[in-house]
Order: C-alpha cells, then structure tokens, then sequence
C-alpha cells in the first residue's frame, strides 16, 4: 500500500538534446550540484544502517550526499557549506530511518512504457498519444515507488503508429522530471534493404526528436548482420549508445557483435539473451569471453521476457557465466502488465531476489546488478553511500541485504537529494501468547484486538 506523496516536479531545463542519456563529460563525485536543478534545501536521514553494520546520520543537500556521522551529531549543526542559491541557514529537514537499510537506488534498465499497463486492455491496445503519455508515466510512477530513480524505456517506432509513440512516452519524460529521470530507447522493426529506409529514416528522426538511445530487435530482421551493421553505423553518427533486444541464441552473431562494437562508444548492451543458457556450456562460454572482450554489457530479464522479441524465453540468461568471463550484467524487469508478462511488477528489488533465489548470485551481487550494473548500463553516475556522491537512495526495512530482499515491503525514495516516494506496510497478528513471546512484528494498538 503506497502512501507516496511526491513533490512536483521542476521545470525542464532550456536546451539540450531531449532526455539525456547520461554520457556527457563525466563528473567526480565531489563536483558540482546534480544536473537538473537540484534542491537547496537540506535532508537529514537520522538513525540509518549502511550495509557495513554502522548506523548513521547522513545529511544531504544539493542533490548529493554531504556528510555522514555517527548518529546524532549531525542534528544540531548546520551544512558546511550550502548551495549557492541557498538564501539562508535553515535547519535541515529530517526522516526517522531507524529500522530502515540504506542503500544506493535501483535502476530501471530495461522498460517498456509504451506498452505497459495494457494486459487487461480488453482489445485493440491504443497508441493514441493520450494513452501511450498516461501508460509512460504511470509505470515510471509505479517502478519510482519500487525504488528506480532512473528508467530507460525501450519504445517501438515505425509500422502503423510512426513517432507518435516516441513523442508521448518524451512527453511523459518533461512531466517526470524532478520525481524520476526517464531516458528513452528508439527501438525500430526493419532497417536493411529497400524495407528498412522508412525504419532508417524514422531512427534518425527519433534521435534528432530526443530518444538518447538506439535499439531494435536484429532477430526479427531478415537480415540480422546488417541490421547490426546499422544500428552501429547509425550510432557511431548520432553519438548515441546502443541497446538491442536479442535471444542470444545465435554465438555467432553475439560474436560478430562483439566485434563490431569493439571501437563503439559511448557503449553496447544487449539482452535479455534468454538463449545462451540453451547453449552448451563450452559455446556459451566463448560467445561470453567474446562479449567481454568487445565490451558489450548484458541486461538480463529474471522476471520473464518481454513482448519485443514476440516470443516468450524459457530461461534467464546465464548471470554467472557470464560474469565470470568478465561482462558487466545488469537486470531489469521488462514487461510491466503487457503481452509479455501479464503480472510484471517493474520491481527491481524482485528482479534481485530472483537472481538471488535462482540464479546463483549472493544477496549484495544479486543487489548490484539492480543498482551499480544497471546505473553503469544506462551511461548513469556511480552512486555510493558515501560523501560527495549523488542522492539517489533507497531506504528499506531490514538490516541486512538478503533480509530486505526477502521481505521489501517498506521502502522510501530518494531522488536528487529529496524523498519522492514512499510505500509503508503493516503486519498485524491477533492477540496471543505465541506472538507476544516471539516479539513478531505487528502494529501496536490501544485496545485488545478480536
């Protein structure tokens, strides 16, 4: 049950190129304030517990992490040094964490927001731009609640609907910023032959509208080595990365891939390369040394694939082997209520368990391909609980990974150094004697219960 009352949002800033996917002259994480307009004011978080075991005051302002210190100390002092356009030395607003993980944000690698929320839809799904706006933002809404700060969206352009869904889902982007940062992902059908110039065309106009990134989904080509040769000839020219929808059940063409994109950068990610765990292991195994080798980074679907690929997967794509041979893994959650996955959750945090529970990871591995990973595929800063970096935190109920993992019911957002959202659950159980003497978790009351 959500009781999140965010802020609104900040106006968008005048200039640059459409969402902004994150690859721009990098910055330390002592430097300036976080892009977008951060707040002036200043967020105390009392009684927090890092995954060190420590418990902590942390005090943020102007979009990043100021100090931390034992609990406390940092109650009756002022920032300092405070932002610039701070007018005056306000005491510092403050959030009870006691009881509460802190931890770096997730992030959404991998959605869908054209597409989402439509399971139910009863027939034809409409692409209207209304319709596509409102679906956009309510599952960035949805995933911001789950604790992803940041999402790419993946959105279909060409066939019957052209653009329009591009300029929607960038619309629902403008009306988002200040809560989460919505990056968008062109993701056209056909690009080789005579078939494929509307689709080029149309990806060039997608990038010059604002989609930051260029996709699409080579198993679907007739051609897939050209589509690849492409995609990668386009984006070495727009400057963008790359992020292709794949089954990976072709070693070959991971390897052709890999190569190609050896000298592209800013980058490469593919997935949710479901078939390479239907490979045997000694071809998985090269066709994963050859993605490291290339730099192409993997994003995996540990909660079902989604509806790009036309075609439901069976498997999660091999996290520890790839791992293993070097390629940066990231996951996502995919489908959110759509043809691909009728009951997707666009719940990071469950995508970890998963991978945790099922996949071979430990609890902090399973919770980094969430975060640091996922953050690291979308061109995003690195986040740490640590001064000078930026505020984009999550706060969970529990004391330990595995824990909030297991039971994440409770959760506070953290977005550019202010709480955008929050999701409080209770657990209660009748008076008895067993759940007095084992102290359970329950909500105190006044009266006896039934």
């Amino acid at each position: 049950m959500s009781d999140s009352q965010p802020q609104q949002p900040s106006p968008p800033p005048r200039g640059g190129r459409g969402d902004g996917g994150g690859y721009g002259p990098a910055r330390g994480p002592a430097g300036g304030p976080a892009a977008g307009g951060a707040e002036a004011t200043t967020l105390l978080l009392a009684g927090a517990r890092l995954t060190d075991g420590r418990t902590v005051d942390v005090r943020l302002g102007g979009g990043r992490i100021q100090e931390i210190a034992a609990p406390g100390s940092l109650t009756a002092r002022l920032p300092a040094r405070l932002p610039a356009r701070a007018t005056s030395a306000a005491p510092a607003a403050r959030v009870d964490l006691t009881g509460y993980l802190l931890l770096p944000a997730p992030a959404e690698p991998h959605a869908h927001g054209d597409t989402a929320l439509t399971a139910d839809a009863g027939g034809p799904v409409s692409y209207g731009a209304d319709e596509v706006q409102r679906r956009a933002t309510e599952s960035a809404l949805l995933q911001l609640g789950h604790g992803a700060t940041a999402v790419r969206s993946h959105v279909r352009i060409g066939d019957a609907h052209g653009l329009g869904p591009m300029e929607a889902v960038l619309q629902a982007r403008r009306s988002l910023r200040g809560l989460a940062d919505l990056t968008t992902v062109a993701v056209p059908r056909l690009l080789t032959g005579i078939a494929g110039a509307a689709g080029r065309a149309m990806l060039r106009d997608a990038v010059k509208m604002g989609a930051s990134v260029i996709g699409g989904c080579p198993d679907l080509d007739p051609d897939p080595a050209g589509y690849l040769r492409t995609v990668l000839e386009l984006a070495g020219e727009q400057g963008c990365p790359v992020d292709l929808h794949t089954d990976g059940d072709d070693p070959a063409r991971l390897t052709r891939l890999a190569a190609m994109a050896r000298d592209l950068r800013p980058g490469v990610t593919v997935g949710p390369c479901g078939g390479l765990s239907r490979l045997p292991l000694d071809v998985a195994g090269r066709a994963a040394d050859a993605l490291a080798a290339g730099g192409v980074g993997v994003t995996c679907l540990p909660q079902g694939d989604c509806a790009a690929l036309e075609r439901r997967g069976l498997r999660t794509a091999p996290v520890r082997l790839l791992r293993s041979a070097g390629v940066r893994v990231a996951a996502g959650s995919g489908a959110l209520r759509d043809a691909g996955n009728p009951v997707g959750r666009g719940d990071p945090l469950e995508a970890a368990y998963l991978l945790a529970s099922q996949g071979g990871l430990r609890p902090a591995e399973a919770y980094e391909s969430v975060s640091a990973a996922a953050r690291e595929a979308m061109g995003l800063p690195e986040v740490r609980v640590e001064a000078g970096f930026p505020a984009e935190l999550l706060a969970v109920r529990g004391d330990r990974i595995a824990g909030v993992l297991s039971l994440a019911y409770s959760r506070i957002v953290i977005h550019r150094g202010r709480v955008v959202a929050r999701t409080s659950a209770v657990r209660e159980y009748c008076d008895s004697a067993v759940a007095v003497a084992l102290d359970l978790p329950r909500q105190g009351r006044t009266e006896p219960g039934p």
